[in-house]
């Protein structure tokens, strides 16, 4: 007998993207406070009192399906079964991370990513054991939304997406390209599919949960989110080394 997905967890998959997308935003050292900002009024927000609500909305689905199935996870899988989850996931992005490191010009970067990818798979059991790291081949960060910026193509205003969470307007425009550089997108069959990426969905969420005290913490949460998504991609497209720009709205 064939095997069917739930209805439910299409749906996990679905809004658990935003929860991901929120809590993977937040930088390591995000601050806690909106100092040198408005509650309205940022320039790279436009669209602020849309996204405001899209965004109440998006907390609201992942405070009651997405965060408790992470929570959950959290607490009941062994540790090491979880850095295995997370190495099964890494390593399936890694051969879209070197496209685009190629397409950005970094073409060391780009074979050294599809070497990870070799090597884990095969060495590292599918990639449940990161075998590349140890061997001096390094994890990178790199999506299509990085490499149009390094194109020159500006960001656009700041938008929080229903389910998918912040976004440039850049970004949003490349995140169906960047979901078909997925392996797990391309599964012909709908149950495994959903299964793959309910998991990852569960997963990333856990692995961030830390991160929530900050943004509870926070004067204005979504000032918060949207701050520490803008400054994320901006460390991200300038790879760790982005240039300091002092800036104050008032």
């Amino acid at each position: 007998m064939k095997w069917k997905t739930p209805w439910w967890t299409a749906v996990v998959v679905a809004i658990g993207v935003s929860g991901c997308a929120s809590a993977a935003s937040l930088p390591t050292t995000a601050p806690t406070t909106n100092e040198g900002h408005t509650a309205a009024g940022h320039p790279a927000d436009p669209w602020e009192g849309f996204n405001r609500a899209i965004f109440s909305f998006n907390e609201g689905v992942d405070r009651v399906v997405v965060k408790p199935l992470a929570q959950g996870y959290d607490a009941i899988v062994p540790d090491l079964v979880k850095r295995g989850v997370r190495n099964f996931f890494g390593n399936l992005g890694d051969p879209w991370i070197g496209f685009n490191n190629l397409l950005q010009g970094k073409v060391g970067e780009a074979f050294s990513d599809w070497m990870r990818f070799g090597f884990n798979t095969t060495f590292g059991v599918f990639g449940l054991f990161d075998i590349a790291s140890e061997a001096g081949l390094p994890k990178h960060n790199e999506d299509l939304g990085q490499t149009l910026a390094r194109w020159g193509v500006g960001d656009g205003p700041y938008v929080v997406l229903p389910l998918l969470g912040p976004r440039t307007l850049r970004d949003a425009i490349a995140w169906p390209v960047d979901r078909l550089g997925d392996p797990s997108t391309h599964l012909a069959d709908d149950s495994a599919r959903f299964a793959v990426k309910g998991v990852d969905v569960v997963a990333t969420r856990a692995t961030f949960l830390p991160a929530d005290a900050q943004k509870v913490g926070a004067i204005d949460p979504y000032a918060f989110v949207r701050d520490a998504y803008l400054q994320r991609r901006h460390y991200l497209i300038h790879d760790g080394n982005p240039p300091i720009v002092y800036e104050r709205y008032e």
